[in-house]
């Protein structure tokens, strides 16, 4: 058998590979030139609201760190208290740099488009959003491996592992919540007030609430959706890493075709497959930039689809190294080409396919018959994609035997095995998007916004893909939560002499679970809804006073106040998240000390059955109504239905609605599951045997 402690070392090897390359990158676009005054200017605003919100943002969550590190010091230990630190750290580091990097790519893009060169533009905007990639997963598997190195052969190791991984997912579900609320109520707000009530143009100069938007295209999809998928993997590997230290040592010993030590390596190996797929994806993010020439959308469909069949096949090369059953690069590939598949369905309801068509035509007779299609197209996806999402969960399971649990949290690590490439692409979208604001607001020539316009549009088709992907990588990764903790409460419970959790459904406590469960997804989506509408309410009311009382600006000659907006966006964000916040953490340890494990457990069952539903519904909706938008100004249905049209007045609506349902609902309610699946991992050895109720 090879060596299996230095194959423990190439996690932590690729992760600072990463990151050196994600410095190279980050230095590469700062030297970019940045353009006339004017568009110095407008970015550096962009750049200063986007950090002030985050400056703002982790003054917030450092309170919150403190509160919680306090409280594992005191129940469990002040390891897992500096473990849980370090995985709120890294994510709020990966966030900070990936936004920093963003915010440097978005000028650079738009003068590269002024350039007349569209492979300059998209590879500024790559390169840019391959910081944040390699970040988010570099630094993750840093930390990862810093626990696993440290701890491995010890009892701490399983409590750090949760630790760590509740730091990550608290954090994530702070910024992605915090950002989603900031960005949609900017760009309602600012689209409200500007194209109906004042109606200009999008991103003209005269509205104060433009500024806002860009800046919450940063901090909602660079820095918030940076640290969901962050949380995604590593939630993911600490899934199936637990259930390697628990499961019964006849099913860990399946894994081996002769024996040896089966344990260590089904620990070890979600990191070793995640540390391989970092290579991976380096190696595309190199390969996409060379492909800079051909079209756009070519360019980067190639690179989020071909990294999982690549890791796929160098897993079933690797396998044989440690006499693992080729069963595991089943169970992988049915994650890895699902989550592909996934991608592409979700692109199927949200890009320029029938559905979005069907979306656009019904505008036609008003903006009640455009939300009802939306609403019946984003029922649809789920019906689809969940389907898919089982038969990858079933095949996983099927292939492991009585490591079935194992399988299906392996399968989650293979979705996310491409992690840095997805979220290179993921970035690149509001890079373009800001690009495309900063050229309308700074008076370039027309050619150069239709080049950042073609990139920005890949961009959204892309950003569609990666939040289908984050949704069902989600759900696979808490039903694997979900097992890791099923699997620890029976092991303490036994250990303390106590017979195993009831998990039969005419469990009185698993039905009362069941029915908390799924009502915490609906608190979620309905705070994080009223949030926007709140905010966004308010900043219409700003802009239209900023309109009624600064002479000429309707006019172009006096300047608008966009720190106004920011303020209030960010306030709203801020006070705003807590809710959900405060459902996602205190909810289970609510629920495990009061009523009991089983009933945690129906809980956990409950909200995973709901809120996988209702995100990818309010996901794939809001994209639906997005694009059959944007549809509809390209011409789609006719120069009868172009701006300023009937049809496309109730297009605006349905894309009004859909907004906050794709980019802050939709993503909160998916991060909320993988939190309260963490955190009743985290407490399952104290819940297991210490309850009012249970």
């Amino acid at each position: 058998m090879q060596n299996l402690d230095l194959w423990t070392k190439l996690p932590a090897a690729a992760g600072v590979v990463g990151l050196l390359v994600a410095v190279f990158f980050y230095f590469r676009v700062k030297a970019l030139p940045e353009g006339n005054e004017t568009m110095k200017r407008i970015a550096g605003y962009i750049r200063e609201g986007s950090m002030a919100f985050l400056a703002r943002e982790y003054k917030v969550l450092a309170v919150y760190a403190v509160v919680v590190f306090c409280a594992l010091a005191g129940a469990i230990s002040p390891m897992a208290g500096a473990w849980f630190l370090l995985g709120a750290f890294l994510s709020l580091l990966a966030g900070f740099i990936g936004m920093k990097a963003a915010t440097y790519g978005n000028v650079r893009t738009a003068q590269a488009a002024a350039g007349g060169s569209k492979a300059d533009a998209l590879l500024t905007a790559l390169d840019g959003g391959a910081v944040m990639g390699l970040c988010v997963a570099g630094l993750s598997l840093i930390g990862l491996s810093a626990v696993y190195l440290i701890n491995v052969g010890t009892a701490t190791l399983a409590p750090s592992l949760h630790a760590f991984a509740v730091g990550a997912s608290s954090i994530a579900l702070f910024a992605r919540i915090g950002g989603g609320i900031y960005t949609k109520a900017a760009d309602v707000g600012a689209d409200i007030a500007g194209k109906v009530i004042e109606n200009i143009p999008e991103d003209d100069p005269r509205n104060p609430g433009v500024i806002a938007d860009n800046v919450g295209d940063n901090v909602g999809d660079v820095a918030g959706m940076g640290a969901d998928i962050y949380e995604s993997l590593v939630a993911a590997v600490v899934a199936t890493m637990a259930i390697g230290l628990t499961a019964p040592d006849k099913a860990i010993n399946t894994l081996l075709t002769v024996p040896g030590d089966a344990r260590g390596i089904a620990v070890a190996l979600p990191l070793i497959l995640s540390g391989i797929g970092l290579v991976v994806s380096i190696v595309a993010i190199f390969a996409a930039r060379m492909m800079r020439n051909s079209a756009p959308a070519v360019v980067l469909r190639l690179a989020m689809v071909l990294p999982p069949i690549v890791l796929v096949g160098v897993t079933a090369l690797f396998l044989p190294l440690f006499n693992i059953s080729q069963n595991v690069t089943v169970a992988l590939a049915a994650g890895a080409l699902g989550g592909s598949a996934i991608g592409l369905i979700t692109e199927y309801y949200t890009g320029s396919f029938n559905p979005v068509k069907r979306v656009a035509e019904a505008a036609k007779t008003g903006a009640g018959t455009n939300l009802i299609r939306g609403m019946a197209v984003g029922m649809e996806s789920v019906a689809t994609c969940l389907l898919l999402v089982a038969l990858v969960a079933f095949i996983a399971n099927a292939q492991m035997g009585s490591l079935g649990l194992y399988g299906i949290a392996l399968a989650a690590v293979g979705m996310l095995g491409g992690t840095a490439i997805v979220m290179t692409v993921d970035a690149y979208g509001p890079i373009s998007d800001n690009a495309g604001g900063i050229a309308e607001m700074a008076g370039l020539d027309p050619s150069v916004r239709e080049i950042t316009d073609e990139l920005d549009a890949v961009g959204n088709t892309t950003a569609a893909i990666g939040k289908g992907f984050a949704i069902g990588s989600a759900t696979l990764t808490v039903v694997a939560l979900f097992s890791a903790y099923s699997l620890e409460v029976n092991h303490s419970r036994a250990e303390a002499g106590l017979e195993a959790m009831n998990l039969a459904l005419d469990n009185p406590q698993i039905l009362i679970g069941i029915l908390i469960g799924a009502v915490m997804p609906f608190i979620v989506g309905a705070s994080t809804m009223l949030a926007v509408g709140n905010a966004a309410g308010a900043i219409v009311l700003e802009i239209k006073r900023q309109f009624d009382t600064i002479p000429g600006l309707r006019e172009g000659t006096a300047e608008p106040q966009p720190s106004a907006i920011v303020d209030i966006a960010t306030t709203a964000a801020l006070s705003q998240m807590i809710l959900p916040g405060m459902v996602a953490v205190a909810g289970p340890v609510a629920v495990g000390f009061t009523l009991g494990p089983a009933a945690l457990a129906g809980t956990l069952a409950g909200a995973l059955a709901v809120g996988a539903s209702m995100s990818l519904f309010m996901a794939n909706a809001g994209g639906a109504w997005d694009n059959a938008k944007k549809y509809i100004e390209k011409g789609g249905l006719g120069e009868g239905h172009l701006k300023r049209s009937d049809t496309h007045k109730s297009a605006v609506v349905g894309d009004t609605v859909g907004d906050p349902f794709k980019d802050t609902s939709g993503p909160g309610v998916a991060i909320l599951i993988k939190v309260m699946s963490v955190v009743s991992l985290l407490i399952a050895q104290l819940v297991a045997v210490h309850s009012l109720f249970g």
